[in-house]
């Protein structure tokens, strides 16, 4: 394993209490991300280095491009059909109704283009979370009693799915069909790192099928052949770092969301990068984010 200082970019200088979910947008070049906490989603055109900033009447962790007007956002009160040209937000299906003690929380497209989602409690109660699989308007429960749902990607050829609960740090791999996105066999323990400093973060997936990991509280990225064996960690100028997505052309860099959650003033002045957004050359590449079929 190399231990790489990576001398990251900042790719946006934006601050977030708890960035979470980017998402790449190719047909735009366009990387979206949420600050949970803030109730805000952000918006960086790279062609311009322009930004928007969109506010949510509620937590909101995970987009997804449906169509030129359309996206998809799963949110604490279910997932939502968002209209780019206004913002308008409209109810598409519920996941947890009547519970408004969780909030979604990490979740990818599968290459199929159905979503996979977790939910979390609000205070990350223990085993109060979820994780489902929406196909159009069909919401399937497929693992519970998660804590706090992380690491969702998917094997570029879709046959297998990854997830982990942070509050154990074992990442799971499970079978699954390629043409659905829907588990055929049970999940198994890919790699267990439950004896090491920080949490198993969210995580994406090379062309290759490697698996890049943000560690939250160790200020990395960690990346992870098909069979488990750690090959590459890369540091990063924030401890809290959250999700990696791959972006620009040719998909060969990393982006890198953080979060200042949770520290002190002392800890915030020790860290005062947290919370923004950073870039990473790696020598990987990634596959495009499908689209969702709504």
């Amino acid at each position: 394993m190399h231990d790489v200082k990576s001398e990251p970019a900042t790719l946006s200088n934006t601050i977030s209490e708890l960035g979470e979910g980017p998402s790449f947008e190719p047909e735009t070049n366009t990387l979206w991300w949420f600050d949970i906490l803030g109730k805000l989603l952000h918006e960086r055109n790279l062609s311009t280095g322009e930004e928007r900033h969109h506010p949510l009447p509620f937590m909101a962790s995970v987009i997804a491009r449906i169509d030129a007007e359309r996206q998809l956002l799963a949110t604490q009160e279910g997932l939502y059909i968002r209209n780019r040209r206004d913002g308008a937000l409209s109810l598409y299906c519920e996941l947890e109704a009547g519970n408004a003690g969780t909030r979604s929380n990490d979740g990818r497209l599968h290459p199929s283009g159905c979503l996979w989602i977790g939910t979390m409690g609000k205070g990350a109660e223990e085993g109060a979370g979820a994780i489902y699989h929406v196909a159009r308007k069909t919401v399937t429960r497929l693992f519970g009693n998660i804590s706090i749902p992380n690491g969702i990607c998917f094997s570029p050829d879709g046959s297998t799915g990854y997830f982990v609960d942070t509050t154990k740090n074992l990442l799971m791999r499970v079978s699954l069909d390629a043409s659905t996105g829907l588990p055929i066999g049970e999940p198994a323990i890919l790699i267990d790192t439950s004896d090491q400093p920080g949490g198993m973060d969210g995580s994406v997936c090379d062309r290759d099928g490697n698996i890049w990991n943000a560690r939250w509280g160790a200020g990395a990225v960690d990346c992870y052949s098909p069979d488990g064996a750690l090959v590459t960690r890369r540091t990063l100028p924030a401890r809290q770092t959250t999700c990696p997505v791959f972006f620009g052309p040719g998909l060969t860099n990393i982006g890198v969301t953080s979060a200042w959650e949770g520290l002190s003033p002392d800890q915030r002045e020790s860290d005062p990068l947290a919370g923004q957004v950073f870039a990473l050359t790696t020598g990987a590449a990634g596959t495009p984010e499908p689209s969702f079929r709504a």
